[in-house]
């Protein structure tokens, strides 16, 4: 994900979710940005972009990594096929090893989330 995207799209009205491991909950000295390890974006066109920590997998347990990574690999399938489908479900994530910390329309009212955004990378 290039800088320009984030300086000009990013204080747009993007739609967005974040994702965190659910197992980092259990660690409550991590504040909720440190949780955050998959983060959606929605364009205005309806096109996802997805974009994850580059060091997830150290955020998660050995047990649960492979499982996270197809989970990314379907998310990725999924977001070329069923852009909407995979949008709505994924900001709607209570149970299992990822779920929806945050989602809005407006991703430029989330300073916390918009400082991720420089961080990730695509997935």
């Amino acid at each position: 994900m290039n800088k320009e995207f984030h300086r000009t799209r990013a204080r747009g009205r993007l739609q967005f979710c974040a994702l965190e491991y659910n197992s980092a909950l259990e660690c409550p000295a991590l504040l909720p940005a440190d949780r955050v390890i998959l983060l959606v974006v929605r364009d205005e066109e309806g096109g996802l972009q997805l974009l994850v920590h580059p060091e997830w997998r150290k955020s998660v347990r050995k047990e649960d990594s492979a499982y996270i990574g197809s989970l990314l690999k379907d998310f990725l399938e999924r977001a070329e096929l069923h852009p909407e489908e995979l949008f709505q479900h994924l900001c709607s994530l209570t149970a299992g090893p990822l779920i929806t910390q945050e989602a809005g329309s407006h991703l430029g009212e989330y300073p916390h989330l918009l400082k991720l955004l420089e961080e990730f990378v695509l997935a």
